[in-house]
């Protein structure tokens, strides 16, 4: 208890001030100058594992030698023109993008939330033209969502996102959103007969924010099935499960389907800011010329980062690192926490998708990032108590064992003061 204590109130670990900063993120005490592979550095100079990777962001760790090297000879070249042009790289990565998927034709915008943004207009599009066509003008589209989703803060992906935390203080919310639990195909297909209107179903393959939970291979299987029977548009949003993070490049493949439209975002730039929403059949051409667009998407840069990212990820074979030392961190902290403290004394559950993955405990657990600072380890808490992990796909056997010793100290001197204070 002493030692996590100590760790909790080092004194070392100040908020730095920031006035000129609008406060929408509550900061965690430490500000970051540089780094190398999968660690990082503050401004103090104290080093730190990076096992959140910018929220799964930096996919090739920080200064990977071929990917700084791509982006400097394109910065030499050309960073940004305009949509008003044809674009290179954009269709070079587009094609990649729809070999690795099965899919027919991708948008590029800056980020998840655009991306998403851009699905839910292109759900919205297609229900509207399908009921004109049906001769139902006087019906509005409806798309099914899912309890503990997150699909951004935008007041479109706001509204399908299912957070009140989030939500609350920006109402109304916009209309158009079938709430539905997530894995249970009863209460889906209970909304068949209940709704005419809906148009589209919205998931992620697995919940990030909400916790680290996965689609079930058999319900995504099932909605799948449901989609083709009633018209509707399977989306699914792979903007922090995708690009490899679970050991496939999409995480709906280990399900073995193709969705209609997939938006992807974080993971794809390696750093850079990257939006993209791939479709395929009757989604691919819901947009014409005018009813979307973006100033900054698809920029020669964003494009040239994405494609070093592919290409370093194909040749060193990190999609199957992922899986490798996912299992390494899970089988270590199953040894080293479930074998001593036992599933019923405050750890409930590690959920594992290659190295995307979350410890449960018993109760909130907040406090404990603060902890892992002092011990050099980032990582963060999400759904109160679900310590993630997002590491760089670089990810070493060293590495993670480096993630495990320290996590399972961090996590036992948690549970240890919490059971003295009769929490557990």
């Amino acid at each position: 208890m002493n030692t996590f204590m100590n760790i909790f109130n080092h004194s070392e670990f100040n908020i730095y001030p920031e006035p000129h900063v609008m406060p929408t993120y509550g900061r965690y005490p430490i500000a970051l100058s540089h780094g190398e592979g999968a660690y990082v550095w503050d401004i103090q100079g104290r080093c730190f594992l990076d096992a959140l990777s910018g929220i799964a962001v930096n996919t090739l760790g920080h200064r990977h030698p071929r990917f700084m090297a791509a982006l400097t000879e394109q910065i030499n070249t050309l960073i940004h023109t305009s949509n008003l042009y044809g674009s290179p790289l954009q269709e070079k990565l587009a094609a990649k993008l729809c070999a690795l998927s099965g899919m027919d034709n991708v948008f590029f915008c800056n980020s998840g939330l655009e991306a998403n943004e851009a699905a839910i207009k292109i759900a919205r599009k297609y229900g509207n033209d399908t009921f004109q066509a049906e001769g139902k003008e006087n019906r509005l589209p409806e798309i099914v969502v899912f309890e503990k989703a997150f699909h951004g803060r935008s007041l479109a992906t706001l509204s399908a996102t299912g957070n009140e935390k989030v939500q609350k203080g920006f109402a109304p919310l916009m209309d158009g959103f079938v709430r539905v639990p997530m894995n249970d195909i009863t209460a889906l297909q209970a909304k068949v007969h209940s709704n005419p209107n809906i148009c589209a179903v919205f998931i992620e393959a697995v919940q990030g924010e909400g916790g680290i939970v996965a689609a079930q291979v058999e319900y995504l299987k099932q909605l799948r099935t449901l989609c083709d029977e009633q018209g509707w548009l399977l989306m699914i949003d792979e903007v922090q499960c995708g690009i490899g993070r679970t050991g496939k490049w999409f995480a709906h493949q280990w399900a073995g389907i193709v969705p209609d439209v997939m938006p992807l975002a974080k993971g794809l730039g390696g750093g850079i800011p990257i939006g993209a929403v791939v479709a395929r059949g009757k989604a691919a051409n819901v947009f014409a010329a005018g009813n979307h667009g973006t100033t900054f998407g698809g920029n020669p840069l964003a494009m040239r980062a994405a494609l070093e990212v592919i290409q370093i990820m194909e040749d060193d074979g990190l999609v199957a690192n992922a899986i490798a030392m996912g299992e390494r961190i899970k089988k270590g902290l199953e040894q080293a926490l479930l074998g001593k403290i036992g599933i019923n004394l405050g750890v409930a559950e590690i959920r594992v998708h290659g190295l995307m993955i979350g410890i449960v405990l018993e109760q909130p657990c907040a406090d404990i990032v603060k902890a892992g600072l002092a011990k050099g380890l980032l990582f963060n808490v999400t759904a109160e108590r679900v310590i993630r992990l997002l590491p760089p796909l670089i990810l070493t056997g060293e590495q993670a064992d480096e993630i495990v010793a320290t996590l399972s100290g961090l996590i036992h001197a948690f549970l240890e003061k919490k059971s003295v204070q009769g929490v557990i």
